[in-house]
């Protein structure tokens, strides 16, 4: 593995190659390895070790990027020199600050922040093939039993990312990953499960392979309902594709762009009372670099407080830029908060550690089938599109186990619906949510979601399968 002294080194050659006023390299990489199943039998397995080195020079309000993967004298002079040929050439930006020290990024490190738990774990940095392979056999002897076709992918991960500036700023971080997907496919159904966690330890094949078996089952032979609107259980996978949609909007370039749906609308009620978001790198649950694309720290920040929109996140120069702007007083706090992807770029920044607060009466989802009347489960959501940015409609469907609930309980598998729903309406119309729990999906970001139960979700269309 690169290593920050290792690192450290390669920066020093790198400042006496280059004749720019400031110079910042971002270092990321590591070792990823993935096995991959599909008819119940193992298909591929891949493994790769590199590391890239992000060249960044600055003259005079003019800033470019250049990247390479070879960390050898020649190749590292052909990237200095690529990044500042582009940087001449660029016209001048009269935002552009200059490179944050190390004084200013640890004074963002006491605002707001907290102490970041480990999230390197010897144990899944030491996965195998072997090791993964005998995940995969669990998985697919669980299919058999059942009489299903299975497909998915294990995969395990040792990562770094680091930063270096001419300002005296470096930080550095590692952390461990492993990843399991699992679809469960029967003859006119399927079941699907999905988790990842920095420490093996946490991850079961077995159990998810059995809940996608059981979903597969349970949702043969789908009968068709109309479409409508209903009463709604998403599970946290479905939450989290869905509302990961809006977490773009909650950056001050957005605002800034007037490409936000929460301009105009920062500190209104636009959720319902119950719904409490932060954006927290330091949750035992998150993960990731405590520190963004220039070396700030990241903030632990309440975005949604009883449903009112208390504040965005900002990068530096966004963070300048809307203080001298005409929506300066309509926006909330103004301040680096650290949240800010790497220069040049023109999305300017995001949060990227959700996480949603506990309710006050948590239910299983269990409970929320028991409480409902008529509604709809749903496992997971997919080919989610923005329809209406103001009032962010998206359309999807859903996949994967689908089921009818009546009268308190589960009346076998529906078709497929294609839904066009309003975060905003889905959000206010929350009448129960569970524990949050480290989520994945496949259309968005992971999190720290629950499971939500939502009146009068907007099912347009039913598919044919």
């Amino acid at each position: 593995m690169l290593t920050q002294g290792k690192a450290g080194e390669i920066f020093e050659r790198i400042k006496k190659f280059s004749t720019a006023e400031r110079v910042e390299v971002l270092f990321s990489g590591g070792k990823f390895a993935l096995t991959r199943f599909a008819n119940n039998t193992i298909h591929q397995n891949v493994a790769e070790e590199n590391y890239t080195i992000s060249v960044r020079t600055a003259f005079d309000g003019r800033t470019a990027r250049a990247t390479t993967n070879k960390f050898d004298d020649e190749s590292l002079r052909r990237v200095v020199t690529a990044s500042e040929s582009l940087a001449k050439v660029q016209h001048r930006d009269p935002d552009l600050l200059p490179m944050p020290d190390a004084g200013e990024a640890a004074a963002s490190a006491a605002k707001k922040t907290r102490q970041i738990p480990s999230r390197y774990f010897a144990g899944t940095a030491a996965i195998t093939p072997e090791l993964r392979a005998d995940g995969v056999e669990k998985i697919v002897g669980i299919a058999r039993k059942h009489n299903l076709t299975t497909a998915g992918i294990f995969s395990s991960s040792e990562s770094v990312e680091g930063i270096f500036n001419s300002h005296n700023l470096s930080d550095w971080y590692t952390q461990t990953a492993a990843d399991i997907s699992v679809t469960m496919l029967a003859a006119d159904s399927s079941g699907w499960q999905k988790a990842n966690s920095p420490d093996v330890a946490n991850l079961n094949p077995s159990n998810l392979a059995e809940i996608a078996a059981k979903k597969a089952l349970d949702s043969a032979h789908p009968r068709q309902i109309p479409a409508g609107k209903y009463t709604v259980i998403l599970e946290p996978a479905a939450v989290l594709d869905v509302v990961g949609f809006m977490f773009w909007d909650f950056g001050g370039m957005a605002i800034l762009d007037q490409r936000s749906f929460l301009t105009d609308r920062i500190g209104t009620k636009l959720f319902g009372e119950n719904i409490n978001i932060w954006d927290d790198v330091a949750h035992p649950l998150q993960s990731g670099a405590p520190f963004d694309g220039e070396g700030m720290r990241r903030q632990t920040l309440p975005l949604v407080e009883n449903g009112a929109v208390k504040r965005v996140v900002y990068a530096r120069s966004t963070a300048e830029r809307i203080r001298r702007s005409e929506c300066k007083d309509k926006v909330g706090p103004i301040e680096a908060t650290g949240h800010g992807f790497p220069l040049p770029n023109e999305m300017g920044e995001m949060p990227l550690n959700i996480v949603f607060a506990p309710p006050q009466n948590p239910q299983t989802v269990e409970q929320m089938i028991a409480s409902t009347e008529r509604g709809v489960l749903v496992t997971r959501l997919w080919y989610i599109r923005e329809v209406e940015p103001y009032e962010k409609i998206l359309t999807g469907m859903t996949r994967d186990g689908t089921f009818f609930v009546e009268d308190g309980r589960i009346e076998g598998g529906i078709r497929n619906f294609r839904f066009n729903e309003s975060l905003i309406h889905m959000l206010s119309n929350v009448e129960a949510m569970s524990t949050p729990v480290r989520s994945s999906g496949e259309e968005s970001f992971d999190m720290v979601a629950p499971a939500m139960k939502v009146g009068e979700f907007n099912f347009t269309e039913v598919t044919k399968f």
